[in-house]
């Protein structure tokens, strides 16, 4: 397995993880019950889940509201884009 498949499979689960905490938060604000703290969602899009965190945010109708969120999580993504595309660049120059 080359490094690629091996980033692939990261993002694809971390930003699924993240996918499924915006969801299970949202659930857990409609029945009244304790949440997932806001730093545990923001931490999850820091490794990597901004993709999912978008997804969460949109799906779910979620923390669309909170500027930490609507602000964060695009910069922190674009942020990442250009990190991973200039990786891929110098590993594959």
């Amino acid at each position: 397995m080359d490094i690629f498949t091996v980033l692939l499979i990261y993002l694809e689960t971390v930003n699924l993880l993240t996918l499924a905490a915006f969801g299970l938060d949202k659930h857990l604000a409609k029945v009244h019950r304790e949440r997932i703290p806001e730093a545990v969602l923001m931490g999850l899009v820091a490794i990597g889940g901004g993709v999912g965190a978008l997804a969460g945010m949109f799906l779910f109708r979620h923390k669309t509201r909170k500027r930490r969120f609507t602000v964060g999580v695009p910069v922190i993504l674009v942020f990442q884009i250009s990190f991973f595309l200039m990786l891929f660049y110098a590993v594959s120059y």
